[in-house]
């Protein structure tokens, strides 16, 4: 049986194996996929170890993407543009693949939810490793994108990075421009920690939907409490990316796509 893996520190709360193997159960695929935690200074040997002992494709999570596209032999070109992967593939030639499917999986929620036409204004905030992984897909999407900041030289460096494919532009976080948006979409960590976002609050209340990309099990991420605190209804936490990501995943490693939207419904709370 083809082995599989996610890694990442912490991992106990990993939904990757949970979701994989439903895709594997859907695609009448036989594959093992189990969770992993990865050594903070060990991380790149245990790799070399789980791929010389048959391992065949592996996820990544927090705190490695970084460092697995670092390992890897090969990229594709969403994988190079955020200098991180989320998915590694073994080829034929024992070669280790890297790819980065947070972005498309996120643009693929974003379709199921019907939060998606050319053009639209998009509020990103903050320009940490979330939004790298993000914003290729997004701007071959057709979409103008503010990126906002606490640190603007962080923000601006990441906007001229992909300039070249799209309508990107930066800003400070107190600075963001008060407008609808159509999308505004949260990739800092404040929803992890519970921290607020320092921005003005008619920022949100404009906004026609709103999106998480973190996602709390049962319950509404800060961020989405905020919305919802401010009128809003549109709001999407980020566990439709979660299974996303890990469809087209599935489908690099096994050339299978499976119905995302399915399993998404099941896992919902």
């Amino acid at each position: 049986m083809e082995k599989y893996a996610v890694w990442g520190n912490p991992i106990v709360q990993s939904l990757s194996p949970k979701i994989q193997m439903c895709f594997a159960e859907q695609t009448q695929q036989s594959m093992e996929y189990v969770a992993k935690l990865g050594d903070l200074t060990q991380f790149e040997q245990q790799l070399a170890v789980f791929f010389a002992e048959g391992g065949c494709g592996c996820n990544i999570t927090a705190p490695f993407k970084e460092r697995a596209y670092q390992f890897a032999d090969q990229a594709s070109e969403r994988a190079q543009l955020a200098g991180s992967c989320n998915t590694l593939k073994k080829q034929a030639d024992g070669k280790l693949y890297a790819d980065n499917t947070d972005g498309v999986g996120l643009v693929t929620d974003l379709q199921r939810l019907n939060w998606l036409a050319s053009n639209q204004q998009i509020l990103i905030l903050g320009a940490g490793g979330a939004t790298k992984g993000v914003l290729l897909p997004l701007l071959q999407a057709k979409q103008n994108i503010l990126l906002a900041n606490r640190t603007l030289n962080k923000a601006e460096a990441l906007a001229a990075r992909f300039q070249p494919f799209g309508n990107i532009q930066a800003v400070a976080m107190e600075a963001i421009p008060v407008k609808s948006y159509d999308l505004i979409i949260n990739a800092t960590s404040a929803g992890l920690s519970g921290g607020a976002i320092d921005m003005h609050p008619d920022i949100l209340r404009l906004g026609r939907a709103h999106y998480d990309m973190q996602y709390a099990k049962g319950d509404d991420t800060p961020f989405i409490a905020l919305c919802k605190s401010l009128g809003a209804t549109k709001v999407s936490d980020g566990l439709g990316m979660l299974v996303a990501q890990a469809a087209h995943a599935f489908y690099l490693w096994r050339g299978i796509m499976p119905d995302f939207a399915r399993i998404y419904q099941e896992l919902k709370p």
